[in-house]
């Protein structure tokens, strides 16, 4: 089984790099490896993205050197069974607002007796070939990495972050701000505490840090950088291609 770099990255505190998933095709982890992210996230939760297109997706990302992850937007032990059996290398949990909410997504990807995940033999197993050495890389290799995305989790965060078996969290700043009645505010008060706050309770933890800085503007992922975020997404497959060709060709169109 192939070792999960991330993961050793991840507990050694180093920094990585990763980008978002939202068009499905498997071309786009292909075009984006070119980059070097060092892993590429696949979005079951705010795209039209479905398990049909999810298996081509993860063996492409892995294909093109980098580590495959799914976010899924429930946490469904069914579902996120379905997606480690596909070969992710791990999830990213949306909304985790409760000890009780983290401890059951580890439990979903993690066999008994760290976890509850039902036995089956699918891709990830080599098809019933190397279970035993599947069985083995999930304990050791797999990653779960929660969200945190809501005031309520934020009142929590001690709790969440005293489960074991999260590797890293990362901030949704989207629905953190907005569930201050404040969406995309990330300037406001209210929502850096909010963030602080998440971030202190990382560092007491030693819990990585993880944003996702959705501009394509490098200079947000450079801020986000040094205030210690080390497990950082830099926008989407989309965003980036949107951004690019509408400067490309604003240039194009200017010079005369």
């Amino acid at each position: 089984m192939k070792k999960n770099v991330l993961k050793k990255k991840l507990a050694n505190n180093e920094q990585t790099f990763g980008s978002w998933i939202t068009l499905a095709h498997p071309l786009i982890p292909e075009i984006m490896a070119h980059a070097g992210f060092d892993w590429l996230v696949v979005d079951m939760e705010h795209t039209s993205i479905e398990h049909s297109d999810l298996l081509q997706l993860l063996i492409s990302i892995e294909a093109n050197g980098m580590i495959p992850l799914v976010r899924v937007g429930e946490n469904n032990p069914n579902l996120i069974k379905r997606i480690m059996d596909a070969g992710a290398f791990g999830v990213i949990i949306a909304n985790v607002c409760t000890a009780k909410e983290a401890k059951a997504a580890i439990n979903a990807v993690k066999y008994p007796p760290s976890g509850t995940r039902g036995v089956g033999l699918y891709r990830a197993q080599a098809f019933g070939k190397k279970f035993e050495d599947y069985l083995k890389w999930v304990e050791e290799e797999s990653v779960v990495i929660v969200q945190i995305e809501h005031i309520d989790a934020v009142q929590q965060i001690d709790e969440i972050f005293s489960v074991s078996g999260i590797d890293a969290y990362m901030i949704g700043p989207y629905d953190l701000s907005g569930s201050l009645n404040k969406p995309g505010k990330f300037d406001d008060p209210e929502v850096k505490k909010a963030i602080e706050t998440i971030i202190q309770a990382g560092k007491k933890y030693n819990i990585p840090a993880g944003f996702h800085s959705v501009s394509s503007n490098p200079d947000e992922a450079f801020d986000r950088q040094e205030q210690g975020f080390i497990f950082l997404a830099f926008s989407t497959d989309a965003i980036l291609l949107a951004d690019s060709s509408i400067l490309a060709m604003k240039q194009i169109k200017a010079k005369k």
